[in-house]
């Protein structure tokens, strides 16, 4: 059984920095991507970033410049560095993974939330 575990959520003031940690753990064979995507309230979820296994990183424009994906493979772990945060940028955010287990498919962490305040 596969588990991803988001953590570094929390409350922030406009302009201030948060970063969230997302571990993956269980009897993986090896990570493909790794990615976070956010939900507002009343919003579908939209993706925010990406990192592949060998650190080549996409992201979304609103997040370009202000937000930093990285991972530790040795760890199964992806990171997200916000900074310049926005009240807009308030949401749930939720890491996803491709792990191979016997196959490789999609996990999703429980989400962690992010408010930012005016």
């Amino acid at each position: 059984q596969v588990q991803l575990v988001e953590s570094g959520g929390g409350l922030v003031q406009a302009g201030g920095s948060l970063r969230l940690s997302c571990a993956a753990s269980g009897n993986i064979f090896g990570i493909n991507a790794m990615a976070w995507y956010r939900q507002a309230p009343g919003k579908q979820r939209e993706f925010v970033a990406t990192i592949t296994s060998t650190g080549s990183t996409n992201y979304a424009d609103s997040v370009k410049g202000r937000f930093t994906i990285s991972r530790d493979n040795a760890k199964n772990t992806v990171y997200l560095q916000m900074n310049s945060l926005k009240p807009e940028d308030t949401a749930v955010y939720y890491c996803a993974a491709e792990v191979k287990v016997v196959v490789t498919r999609p996990y999703w962490g429980q989400g962690t939330q992010v408010t930012v305040s005016s």
